[in-house]
């Protein structure tokens, strides 16, 4: 009996393995196969217009004209823009949750989840009604006249509500949840001793978290900046009711324009012949770009993680 029980456990854990290791394989396979499928389909955009399409600034699909560069310039304005709204809040409510009694924490981590879990569409119904005339009658004209920012180029253009500035917005709302969820997570795994110990020797809560906290968790805290990074690089519905979707580089905050995931949402239904390789070609630019941003979080996790080695 044990040795027809060892036997099939030995068979259970063959097959497990052989299933991992498929699993193991099978993932690197996928993400090649959506490259050859993408590179394969943008062929004729290399042929026809080579590198310049890259660099190119026009888009009229009557003249046959095609360029990328205005939608490669949306995605990473709206994307580095968005970064630099949410992870100041997400840092600080990660560690209000942390630090706050039991109870309120509760209650507010789980609204917190349930922000995570509304749908993007969702969030651009309320910027489209909500935020875009709130941004043009009220947030445009404060920033502009009463705080005198008018002057500066990036705020020198008036806008329609519509535009970069409010596709950032919707976006940095949508990627804090997920940011601070991590943060949080982060800031709990620090040990208790630790925090105790600063605030002993009279540290503050600032000081804490940025001496202590920040130090012995840089590598989870960086890897909730990359999750908000990669769902802000690729959102397309939220950031369609709102950018505008003018194919051209904005001259400020408030200018409308797009970005890779709004343009081939707004394109592909009615694309065909050379249009649908470029749709292809733009596909392939924004998963380049997303592998490329994981690329470097990677290197710099790694860079960080030997230092911390050294130390």
């Amino acid at each position: 009996m044990s040795n027809t029980l060892s036997l099939s456990a030995s068979r259970l854990d063959r097959l497990f393995r052989l299933l991992a290791g498929a699993s193991a394989v099978l993932l690197p396979l996928v993400l090649v196969a959506f490259l050859i499928q993408l590179g394969w389909g943008a062929a004729p955009v290399w042929r026809e217009f080579g590198p310049g399409f890259i660099t190119g600034t026009s888009w009229d699909p009557v003249a046959n004209e095609y360029g990328a560069l205005p939608a490669i310039a949306g995605t990473i304005f709206t994307t580095a823009l968005a970064l630099l709204l949410a992870i100041p809040p997400a840092f600080v409510t990660a560690l209000y949750l942390v630090d706050c009694p039991a109870g309120i924490g509760e209650v507010l981590s789980q609204a917190l989840d349930l922000l995570a879990a509304i749908p993007s569409v969702i969030y651009g119904m309320w910027g489209l009604f909500i935020l875009v005339p709130l941004m043009q009658d009220h947030v445009q004209p404060f920033l502009s006249e009463t705080l005198g920012l008018g002057k500066i180029p990036c705020f020198g253009v008036d806008g329609n509500g519509f535009g970069l500035l409010t596709a950032s917005l919707i976006l940095a709302l949508m990627i804090l949840p997920y940011m601070s969820a991590v943060m949080r997570n982060v800031f709990k795994m620090t040990p208790g001793m630790l925090r105790e110990s600063a605030y002993g020797i009279g540290c503050t809560r600032w000081e804490t978290a940025k001496d202590i906290v920040m130090r012995y968790g840089i590598r989870g805290l960086l890897g909730g900046v990359f999750i908000g990074l990669g769902r802000a690089l690729g959102e397309t519905m939220a950031v369609l009711f709102v950018i505008g979707n003018v194919v051209e580089i904005p001259e400020s905050l408030y200018g409308s324009t797009t970005t890779i995931a709004a343009t081939l949402a707004n394109n592909f239904a009615e694309a065909d012949g050379i249009m649908r390789s470029v749709l292809f070609a733009l596909g392939l630019i924004l998963l380049l770009l997303a592998l490329g941003v994981q690329v470097l979080a990677q290197y710099y996790l790694m860079m960080t993680g030997s230092k911390r080695g050294e130390r």
